[in-house]
Protein backbone atom coordinates (compact mmCIF):
# COMPACT_ATOMS: atom_id res chain seq x y z
CA UNK A 1 0.00 0.00 0.00
CA UNK A 2 2.76 2.10 0.13
CA UNK A 3 3.17 2.81 -3.56
CA UNK A 4 -0.25 4.60 -3.68
CA UNK A 5 -0.62 7.88 -4.55
CA UNK A 6 -2.04 8.89 -1.02
CA UNK A 7 -3.49 12.48 -2.65
CA UNK A 8 -5.88 10.39 -5.05
CA UNK A 9 -6.71 7.47 -2.03
CA UNK A 10 -8.60 10.12 0.04
CA UNK A 11 -9.49 12.21 -3.66
CA UNK A 12 -8.14 15.58 -3.34
CA UNK A 13 -5.61 17.77 -5.41
CA UNK A 14 -1.91 17.88 -4.62
CA UNK A 15 -2.92 21.73 -3.51
CA UNK A 16 -5.41 20.73 -1.33
CA UNK A 17 -5.89 22.74 2.23
CA UNK A 18 -4.93 20.62 5.71
CA UNK A 19 -8.83 21.77 5.69
CA UNK A 20 -9.56 20.06 2.90
CA UNK A 21 -7.60 16.90 3.30
CA UNK A 22 -9.28 16.43 6.55
CA UNK A 23 -12.46 16.94 5.46
CA UNK A 24 -12.07 13.93 3.11
CA UNK A 25 -10.71 11.95 5.70
CA UNK A 26 -13.29 11.85 7.94
CA UNK A 27 -16.14 11.25 5.34
CA UNK A 28 -14.23 7.87 3.91
CA UNK A 29 -13.36 7.37 7.45
CA UNK A 30 -17.30 7.40 8.48
CA UNK A 31 -17.88 5.48 5.14
CA UNK A 32 -15.48 2.60 5.58
CA UNK A 33 -15.11 2.05 9.50
CA UNK A 34 -15.41 -1.60 10.20
CA UNK A 35 -17.66 -1.10 12.51
CA UNK A 36 -20.05 0.17 9.53
CA UNK A 37 -19.32 -2.42 7.24
CA UNK A 38 -18.86 -5.73 9.64
CA UNK A 39 -17.53 -8.58 7.80
CA UNK A 40 -16.66 -6.57 4.56
CA UNK A 41 -13.18 -6.96 3.57
CA UNK A 42 -13.15 -4.73 1.02
CA UNK A 43 -14.21 -1.82 3.48
CA UNK A 44 -11.76 -3.15 5.80
CA UNK A 45 -9.31 -2.49 3.33
CA UNK A 46 -10.08 0.78 2.28
CA UNK A 47 -10.66 2.08 5.46
CA UNK A 48 -6.76 1.20 6.07
CA UNK A 49 -5.57 2.92 3.20
CA UNK A 50 -7.64 6.38 3.89
CA UNK A 51 -6.22 5.97 7.33
CA UNK A 52 -2.57 5.78 6.39
CA UNK A 53 -2.66 8.27 3.68
CA UNK A 54 -4.08 10.96 6.52
CA UNK A 55 -1.48 10.01 8.93
CA UNK A 56 0.67 11.34 6.23
CA UNK A 57 -0.97 14.06 4.46
CA UNK A 58 -2.43 15.21 7.89
CA UNK A 59 0.93 16.00 9.36
CA UNK A 60 2.50 19.37 7.92
CA UNK A 61 5.96 17.68 8.01
CA UNK A 62 5.01 14.16 7.11
CA UNK A 63 3.68 15.51 4.04
CA UNK A 64 6.12 17.73 2.92
CA UNK A 65 8.34 14.51 3.38
CA UNK A 66 5.58 12.44 1.32
CA UNK A 67 5.38 15.85 -1.28
CA UNK A 68 9.83 15.55 -1.76
CA UNK A 69 10.12 11.84 -1.57
CA UNK A 70 6.99 10.01 -2.15
CA UNK A 71 6.21 7.12 -0.67
CA UNK A 72 10.00 5.86 -0.24
CA UNK A 73 10.16 8.13 2.67
CA UNK A 74 7.90 5.88 4.66
CA UNK A 75 9.02 2.52 3.24
CA UNK A 76 8.25 -0.51 5.61
CA UNK A 77 6.69 1.48 8.39
CA UNK A 78 3.18 1.26 7.81
CA UNK A 79 3.15 -1.85 5.43
CA UNK A 80 4.92 -3.60 8.36
CA UNK A 81 2.73 -2.66 10.70
CA UNK A 82 -0.50 -2.96 8.99
CA UNK A 83 0.25 -6.33 7.82
CA UNK A 84 1.04 -8.03 11.57
CA UNK A 85 -2.63 -7.02 12.52
CA UNK A 86 -3.76 -10.59 11.62
CA UNK A 87 -4.90 -9.24 8.47
CA UNK A 88 -6.54 -6.73 9.40
CA UNK A 89 -9.71 -9.54 11.12
CA UNK A 90 -9.31 -8.30 14.23
CA UNK A 91 -8.52 -4.46 13.66
CA UNK A 92 -9.94 -1.92 15.40
CA UNK A 93 -9.62 1.99 15.98
CA UNK A 94 -7.28 0.87 18.78
CA UNK A 95 -4.61 -0.58 17.19
CA UNK A 96 -4.66 1.81 14.75
CA UNK A 97 -4.04 4.67 17.57
CA UNK A 98 -1.83 2.74 19.21
CA UNK A 99 0.04 2.56 16.00
CA UNK A 100 -0.04 6.15 14.94
CA UNK A 101 1.02 7.08 18.54
CA UNK A 102 4.30 4.88 18.24
CA UNK A 103 5.54 6.83 15.86
CA UNK A 104 5.14 10.43 17.31
CA UNK A 105 4.71 12.72 14.20
CA UNK A 106 1.63 10.47 13.15
CA UNK A 107 -0.24 11.03 17.10
CA UNK A 108 -0.72 14.73 16.21
CA UNK A 109 -2.14 14.01 12.75
CA UNK A 110 -4.51 11.69 13.30
CA UNK A 111 -5.09 11.31 17.70
CA UNK A 112 -7.40 14.24 17.85
CA UNK A 113 -9.20 12.67 14.83
CA UNK A 114 -10.21 9.62 16.47
CA UNK A 115 -10.94 11.23 19.52
CA UNK A 116 -13.45 13.90 17.88
CA UNK A 117 -14.90 11.05 15.45
CA UNK A 118 -15.53 9.02 18.26
CA UNK A 119 -16.16 10.84 21.27
CA UNK A 120 -12.24 10.43 23.47
CA UNK A 121 -9.09 9.21 23.11
CA UNK A 122 -9.83 6.06 25.55
CA UNK A 123 -13.55 4.86 23.71
CA UNK A 124 -13.55 2.53 21.34
CA UNK A 125 -16.44 2.62 19.21
CA UNK A 126 -16.69 -1.11 18.42
CA UNK A 127 -17.44 -1.84 21.78
CA UNK A 128 -20.37 0.60 22.02
CA UNK A 129 -21.59 -0.38 18.85
CA UNK A 130 -21.37 -4.04 18.98
CA UNK A 131 -22.23 -4.05 22.63
CA UNK A 132 -25.29 -6.76 23.32
CA UNK A 133 -28.74 -6.35 23.07
CA UNK A 134 -31.05 -5.95 26.39
CA UNK A 135 -33.68 -8.24 26.47
CA UNK A 136 -37.13 -8.01 28.87
CA UNK A 137 -38.79 -10.74 30.14
CA UNK A 138 -42.02 -10.96 31.91
CA UNK A 139 -43.05 -12.92 34.95
CA UNK A 140 -46.03 -13.60 36.62
CA UNK A 141 -46.01 -13.41 40.63
CA UNK A 142 -48.32 -14.11 43.31
CA UNK A 143 -49.98 -11.13 45.58
CA UNK A 144 -48.32 -12.38 48.50
CA UNK A 145 -44.77 -12.53 46.56
CA UNK A 146 -45.21 -9.29 45.42
CA UNK A 147 -45.41 -8.17 49.13
CA UNK A 148 -42.96 -10.16 50.73
CA UNK A 149 -40.47 -10.82 48.22
CA UNK A 150 -39.52 -14.00 46.58
CA UNK A 151 -36.88 -15.86 44.13
CA UNK A 152 -38.28 -17.41 41.07
CA UNK A 153 -36.26 -19.51 37.99
CA UNK A 154 -36.61 -18.38 34.84
CA UNK A 155 -36.12 -19.80 31.49
CA UNK A 156 -34.57 -17.26 28.49
CA UNK A 157 -34.66 -18.20 25.62
CA UNK A 158 -31.23 -16.96 23.54
CA UNK A 159 -31.39 -15.52 19.81
CA UNK A 160 -28.25 -17.61 19.48
CA UNK A 161 -27.76 -20.28 21.94
CA UNK A 162 -29.31 -22.35 24.63
CA UNK A 163 -31.69 -21.80 26.80
CA UNK A 164 -30.75 -20.22 30.17
CA UNK A 165 -32.10 -21.15 33.47
CA UNK A 166 -31.27 -18.26 35.48
CA UNK A 167 -32.51 -17.32 39.33
CA UNK A 168 -33.86 -14.18 40.51
CA UNK A 169 -34.52 -12.51 43.60
CA UNK A 170 -37.40 -10.29 43.59
CA UNK A 171 -37.65 -7.88 46.23
CA UNK A 172 -40.63 -6.87 48.16
CA UNK A 173 -43.19 -4.39 47.23
CA UNK A 174 -42.66 -4.89 43.66
CA UNK A 175 -45.62 -4.18 41.39
CA UNK A 176 -46.55 -5.05 38.38
CA UNK A 177 -44.67 -3.15 36.03
CA UNK A 178 -41.70 -3.49 37.81
CA UNK A 179 -38.38 -4.28 36.38
CA UNK A 180 -35.61 -5.82 38.21
CA UNK A 181 -32.32 -5.46 35.91
CA UNK A 182 -29.37 -8.69 35.49
CA UNK A 183 -26.29 -6.77 34.45
CA UNK A 184 -24.98 -8.89 31.79
CA UNK A 185 -27.42 -11.62 31.20
CA UNK A 186 -28.94 -10.02 27.74
CA UNK A 187 -27.62 -10.74 24.44
CA UNK A 188 -23.92 -11.67 24.01
CA UNK A 189 -21.59 -8.87 22.57
CA UNK A 190 -19.93 -8.89 19.42
CA UNK A 191 -16.04 -9.11 18.87
CA UNK A 192 -15.67 -9.50 22.86
CA UNK A 193 -17.79 -6.31 23.36
CA UNK A 194 -20.29 -6.60 26.77
CA UNK A 195 -23.22 -8.49 26.65
CA UNK A 196 -26.52 -6.66 26.93
CA UNK A 197 -28.51 -6.70 30.48
CA UNK A 198 -31.96 -8.60 31.32
CA UNK A 199 -34.98 -6.45 32.66
CA UNK A 200 -37.74 -9.14 33.81
CA UNK A 201 -40.83 -7.42 34.15
CA UNK A 202 -43.20 -8.43 36.83
CA UNK A 203 -47.00 -9.01 36.67
CA UNK A 204 -48.66 -9.38 39.81
CA UNK A 205 -51.89 -11.91 39.98
CA UNK A 206 -55.05 -10.12 41.21
CA UNK A 207 -55.86 -11.23 44.92
CA UNK A 208 -59.38 -12.35 45.19
CA UNK A 209 -59.62 -10.00 48.45
CA UNK A 210 -57.09 -7.82 48.84
CA UNK A 211 -56.57 -4.62 46.44
CA UNK A 212 -53.33 -2.50 46.00
CA UNK A 213 -53.69 1.09 46.30
CA UNK A 214 -49.95 2.66 45.96
CA UNK A 215 -48.51 0.75 49.00
CA UNK A 216 -51.46 0.97 50.80
CA UNK A 217 -54.11 -2.41 50.87
CA UNK A 218 -57.41 -2.03 50.79
CA UNK A 219 -59.63 -4.92 51.71
CA UNK A 220 -63.25 -5.00 52.04
CA UNK A 221 -64.68 -7.44 55.23
CA UNK A 222 -68.36 -7.96 55.32
CA UNK A 223 -70.29 -7.70 58.55
CA UNK A 224 -73.38 -8.11 59.64
CA UNK A 225 -76.79 -5.89 60.84
CA UNK A 226 -76.03 -6.66 64.78
CA UNK A 227 -72.25 -6.24 64.45
CA UNK A 228 -72.11 -2.62 62.79
CA UNK A 229 -75.18 -1.48 64.89
CA UNK A 230 -73.56 -2.86 68.87
CA UNK A 231 -70.30 -2.98 67.95
CA UNK A 232 -67.87 -5.15 68.81
CA UNK A 233 -64.55 -6.99 67.63
CA UNK A 234 -64.21 -9.08 64.66
CA UNK A 235 -61.50 -10.85 62.89
CA UNK A 236 -59.95 -9.82 59.49
CA UNK A 237 -57.30 -10.79 56.98
CA UNK A 238 -53.93 -8.88 56.84
CA UNK A 239 -51.31 -10.04 54.50
CA UNK A 240 -49.70 -11.59 57.79
CA UNK A 241 -52.65 -13.44 58.47
CA UNK A 242 -55.36 -12.71 60.78
CA UNK A 243 -56.18 -9.97 63.06
CA UNK A 244 -58.83 -8.45 65.41
CA UNK A 245 -60.15 -4.81 64.97
CA UNK A 246 -62.97 -3.09 67.12
CA UNK A 247 -66.12 -2.01 65.19
CA UNK A 248 -67.71 1.11 67.29
CA UNK A 249 -71.46 0.34 67.98
CA UNK A 250 -73.50 1.94 65.71
CA UNK A 251 -70.85 2.05 63.11
CA UNK A 252 -71.61 3.36 59.28
CA UNK A 253 -72.14 1.32 56.49
CA UNK A 254 -68.66 1.74 54.01
CA UNK A 255 -66.71 3.26 56.85
CA UNK A 256 -62.78 2.94 56.94
CA UNK A 257 -60.78 1.79 59.48
CA UNK A 258 -56.79 2.02 59.09
CA UNK A 259 -54.47 -0.90 60.89
CA UNK A 260 -51.02 0.82 60.53
CA UNK A 261 -48.32 -0.88 59.08
CA UNK A 262 -50.40 -3.52 57.53
CA UNK A 263 -49.50 -2.43 53.85
CA UNK A 264 -46.70 -3.35 50.79
CA UNK A 265 -43.40 -2.50 52.21
CA UNK A 266 -41.65 0.36 50.33
CA UNK A 267 -39.68 -0.94 47.58
CA UNK A 268 -37.03 1.92 47.82
CA UNK A 269 -36.49 2.69 51.38
CA UNK A 270 -37.11 1.21 54.80
CA UNK A 271 -41.59 0.68 56.42
CA UNK A 272 -44.56 -0.20 54.63
CA UNK A 273 -48.12 1.00 54.14
CA UNK A 274 -51.42 0.41 55.34
CA UNK A 275 -53.87 -1.77 55.31
CA UNK A 276 -57.72 -0.33 55.24
CA UNK A 277 -60.83 -1.94 55.92
CA UNK A 278 -63.96 -0.62 54.98
CA UNK A 279 -66.79 -2.78 56.53
CA UNK A 280 -69.82 -3.47 54.35
CA UNK A 281 -73.18 -4.95 55.82
CA UNK A 282 -75.00 -8.15 54.68
CA UNK A 283 -78.27 -8.59 55.16
CA UNK A 284 -80.44 -11.32 55.06
CA UNK A 285 -82.06 -12.29 51.50
CA UNK A 286 -85.23 -13.91 53.32
CA UNK A 287 -86.98 -12.79 56.50
CA UNK A 288 -89.29 -14.85 58.48
CA UNK A 289 -92.64 -12.89 59.66
CA UNK A 290 -91.41 -12.75 63.18
CA UNK A 291 -88.36 -11.11 62.03
CA UNK A 292 -90.86 -8.17 59.89
CA UNK A 293 -92.28 -7.55 62.89
CA UNK A 294 -89.23 -6.90 64.95
CA UNK A 295 -87.50 -4.65 62.27
CA UNK A 296 -91.35 -2.42 61.86
CA UNK A 297 -91.16 -1.87 65.46
CA UNK A 298 -87.15 -1.26 65.66
CA UNK A 299 -88.48 1.73 62.80
CA UNK A 300 -91.40 2.97 64.71
CA UNK A 301 -88.74 3.46 68.08
CA UNK A 302 -85.88 5.11 65.90
CA UNK A 303 -87.48 7.44 63.69
CA UNK A 304 -84.65 8.34 60.80
CA UNK A 305 -85.01 10.48 57.85
CA UNK A 306 -81.78 9.93 55.90
CA UNK A 307 -82.92 12.10 52.86
CA UNK A 308 -84.23 14.75 54.60
CA UNK A 309 -81.37 16.88 53.05
CA UNK A 310 -81.90 16.08 49.39
CA UNK A 311 -84.17 19.28 48.24
CA UNK A 312 -86.26 17.77 44.66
Amino acid sequence: MAKQNYYSVLGVPRDASAKDIKQAYRKLARKYHPDVNPGDPAAEQKFKEVSEAYAVLGNAENRKKYDHFGSQAFSGGFESAFDRDSGFGGFHTGNLRDFFNSRGGFAESVGSIFEDFFGGAQQRPHTASHRGQDREQTVEIRFEEAVRGTTIYVQVPRLHGPVERLQVKIPAGVDTGSKIRLAGKGEAGKYGSPAGDLYIVTHVQPHPYFTRQGDDILCEVPVTLAEIMLGGKIEVPTIDGKTTMTIPAATQNGRLFRLRGKGIPHLKGGGQGDQYVKVRVVLPETLDESSRRLIAEFDQRNRLQPRRHMRY
